[in-house]
C-alpha cells in the first residue's frame, strides 16, 4: 500500500477559484503538497518565468476508459511489444525528461520529486519493450484511488508511447480504475479518444474517483501483458 508522506506546509487553494488555467504560484516539490495538489485537480509544471505553477485546465482533457481507440497497426503494434509495470520507473522518467525533447519541461526538481513519489508507492510507470530488450517507449503518472493523472510518456519506436497506454487503461479496468486525467488534448491523444470535459466536470469526476480502487495497489513490480 502507498506510503502517507508529512502533510504540506503549503495549503493549495481551490481550482475553482481560478478564473485561467494557472490556480497557484510557489510552494514545493515534496510528496505532501504533490498529493494534496492531485487530491485537488491541480498539477505543477514550471511556469515560462521558470516559478513553480499549480495547473488546473479550464479545457481539461481525459480518456474515457471506455472510448480508448485502437486502430489495426496499435492492434499489431500491442502484439510485437511485450509491457513491464514499475519495472524501470527512472528509465520512463528519464525517457520523458530528455533534453532534446521538443517542449521539453521536465526538470532536475521533478525528476526527483517523481522519483520519492515513486518511492512511497503513489507514482508508477508503464515500460515498452522491443524484441532485443530495449526500453522502446513508456508512461509515468500518480495513481489516488481510482485517478491516474498521467505526467508524461515516450517513445523511441513506432507507436511504443500507445502500446503502454493501452495497457494503462486495460489495468484500470481490471483494477477498479475510473479517471484517466491526460492534462491537456494533443492531437496525440485525440486520435486515441481523449476528449476536453472542462474543469468542472473534472472536479465533480475526481471527487468520486478518490474513493474508487486503486489499480496500482498491492503490485510490485511484472509483466504486464
Amino acid at each position: 500500500m502507498p506510503i502517507e508522506p508529512p502533510q504540506s506546509l503549503f495549503d493549495l487553494p481551490d481550482p475553482l477559484t481560478a478564473d485561467g488555467d494557472v490556480v497557484a504560484v510557489g510552494g514545493d516539490l515534496e510528496p505532501g503538497t504533490l498529493l494534496q495538489a492531485y487530491r485537488k485537480g491541480l498539477f505543477p509544471m514550471n511556469l515560462p518565468d521558470g516559478h513553480l505553477g499549480w495547473w488546473s485546465p479550464i479545457e481539461r482533457a481525459v480518456i474515457p476508459l471506455d472510448g480508448l481507440q485502437i486502430s489495426r497497426s496499435l492492434r499489431q503494434s500491442c502484439r510485437r511489444y511485450s509491457v513491464t509495470v514499475d519495472a524501470d520507473f527512472e528509465a520512463v522518467v528519464r525517457g520523458c525528461a530528455a533534453p532534446e525533447r521538443v517542449d521539453g519541461w521536465i526538470s532536475h526538481e521533478f525528476v526527483g520529486a517523481y522519483h520519492e513519489l515513486h518511492r512511497l508507492g503513489w507514482a508508477h510507470s508503464i515500460e515498452v519493450w522491443d524484441s532485443a530488450g530495449g526500453l522502446a517507449g513508456g508512461l509515468y503518472g500518480v495513481s489516488i484511488g481510482g485517478l491516474f493523472a498521467g505526467e508524461s510518456m515516450f517513445h523511441v519506436a513506432r507507436d511504443a508511447s500507445k502500446v503502454a497506454l493501452v495497457r494503462l487503461v486495460a489495468r484500470m479496468h481490471e483494477g477498479g480504475g475510473s479517471l484517466l486525467d491526460v492534462q491537456w488534448l494533443t492531437p496525440h491523444l485525440e486520435s486515441m479518444g481523449a476528449g476536453i470535459i472542462g474543469k468542472q466536470a473534472y472536479l465533480k469526476a475526481l471527487r468520486g474517483a478518490l474513493s474508487d480502487p486503486n489499480p496500482f495497489s498491492g503490485s510490485g513490480p511484472g509483466t504486464d501483458g
